[in-house]
């Protein structure tokens, strides 16, 4: 089904506290306070809503941000409607935040995802093109909400640099650069003796839906979470940034392409 949807930053306090309505519907917490949207919205922050007629059927909440060098743009949280996430609005949401992101002079989009999230990962990296920059341990502590409930808050940081980038050249999959692969049974292997300080690429496996494994296996979701993040550490550590994510449907697989940093950034 398609839907004449439209795009547009929110303006007024009304636009806000129906934001918090779908904000509730999506997460199934409690929303931003509008106190504290409100002032974003008038301080450089963008907030985004995504209209089926009238009625808002997802938001896009960023906010400035100023690390004591560079004043960026951070991205906190994106949400959809369920009737509507099929059908790429949350990547048409996220080039809009672009566009009107380099209108306002950002240089730098960040935000962070949990890196054992297909989807996102595909989106955020190899969709829109950004980099994964750095790897967080259980960034947020612990979270009682659906997606996150039961594991630790780990987070893949995104940059999204606003001027013009090169793609990626098309990478292949190989198997001895690969730092975590997976078995059959969907067990995760690590490979991390492989590993040397060098140009090429490296390759880091994660399940295809993490979500379903999660609730089918709590343990095997723990699993994963540490043999991954002793290789996203590893990589991060030493120089590399997440810039592609290849997936092979046939196994349910997804996985991270690293490349070393230029001097020059990505």
């Amino acid at each position: 089904m398609t839907y004449d949807v439209t795009i547009r930053r929110l303006q007024t306090m009304d636009e806000l506290l129906e934001m918090q309505q779908v904000e509730e519907s999506v997460w199934q917490m409690s929303p931003n306070p509008v106190h504290q949207t409100f002032t974003a919205m008038h301080n450089g922050g963008i907030i985004l809503g995504a209209f089926d007629g009238e009625k808002m059927i997802g938001f896009l909440y960023s906010f400035a941000g100023f690390d004591g060098q560079t004043a960026y743009l951070c991205s906190h949280m994106l949400g959809i409607l369920p009737g509507y996430q099929s059908g790429g609005l949350g990547m048409r949401m996220k080039l809009k935040q672009f566009e009107f992101a380099k209108e306002l002079g950002y240089p730098i989009i960040t935000w962070t995802f949990d890196p054992l999230e297909s989807l996102n990962a595909y989106l955020n990296i190899h969709k829109l093109g950004a980099a994964g920059a750095a790897y967080h341990v259980n960034h947020y502590g612990e979270m009682g909400d659906r997606l996150n409930k039961g594991l630790p808050t780990d987070r893949i940081q995104i940059e999204w640099i606003t001027s013009e980038q090169k793609p990626l050249p098309a990478t292949q999959l190989k198997s001895e650069r690969m730092l975590t692969d997976v078995k059959d049974n969907h067990i995760p292997i690590a490979q991390m003796s492989r590993f040397t300080e060098d140009a090429g690429s490296w390759f880091v496996a994660i399940p295809g839906n993490f979500q379903a494994l999660k609730s089918k296996n709590i343990t095997l979701a723990h699993e994963w979470r540490k043999v991954t993040r002793k290789a996203f550490l590893q990589l991060f550590q030493n120089g590399y940034a997440a810039r592609d994510v290849l997936r092979d449907p046939s196994r349910n697989i997804s996985y991270y392409v690293f490349t070393k940093k230029s001097s020059g950034g990505y």
